[in-house]
């Protein structure tokens, strides 16, 4: 079974991976972010790193794909290769980051990848308004994220909100992120804990 957690920059989609990894005894899958060679410099200079950033991500996902579909383990997974492609690389092409020479071939490259993996069993939609996002990257504390713009948080949730409404690969659960605090408040935990039960028994 393959779970998976989507959702904006500081939403909490890795706190929330590994609290549901250690609830559930999956096998937890994360985004490669400590050891991305393009991050620091994408952050400082985004058009001139913006189509590596995305082909790197792009291949991580799709190897981590690759190797959660071969393993047969329960395993829930940081971030999905949809959101690479729905939303990151069309909002930078938008925001003339990414060429449309670059933007096309990673549209490609993405489709050809796509072809060879499977679709989540469940996707955890995490949804969060920009203040939110804001105070919680504020609160990490990450260097490389402390030029993140706000308009730039915007155009992504709003790309997000987009691509959620037409999600159509599986079994699907939104959770308003808000007013919670699952991180820190058990009772928000076992509140998204009894939601993903309730999809689960579902699926079986």
């Amino acid at each position: 079974m393959h779970i998976a957690v989507a959702g904006n920059i500081g939403v909490g989609k890795t706190t929330l991976t590994n609290l549901l990894a250690k609830n559930f005894k999956w096998e937890p899958h994360f985004e490669a972010v400590d050891n991305n060679p393009y991050l620091d410099d994408f952050y400082t200079d985004m058009q001139r790193w913006a189509f590596n950033l995305q082909v790197f991500f792009l291949n991580s996902r799709f190897g981590q794909l690759k190797e959660i579909q071969s393993s047969g383990k329960n395993t829930i997974q940081d971030r999905t290769i949809y959101e690479d492609a729905n939303i990151f690389a069309p909002n930078l092409h938008a925001m003339g980051l990414m060429t449309s020479r670059d933007f096309e071939n990673y549209d490609q490259l993405f489709k050809l990848m796509a072809s060879f993996v499977e679709a989540p069993d469940l996707l955890i939609y995490l949804r969060a308004s920009v203040p939110t996002l804001v105070k919680q990257i504020q609160a990490r504390g990450r260097d490389y994220e402390s030029s993140i713009r706000i308009d730039y948080l915007t155009r992504l949730n709003e790309r997000y909100e987009a691509w959620i409404s037409e999600y159509t690969h599986g079994k699907l659960l939104i959770i308003d992120t808000d007013d919670l605090d699952f991180s820190n408040n058990p009772e928000d935990l076992g509140f998204i804990i009894d939601k993903v039960n309730a999809e689960l028994n579902g699926l079986f």
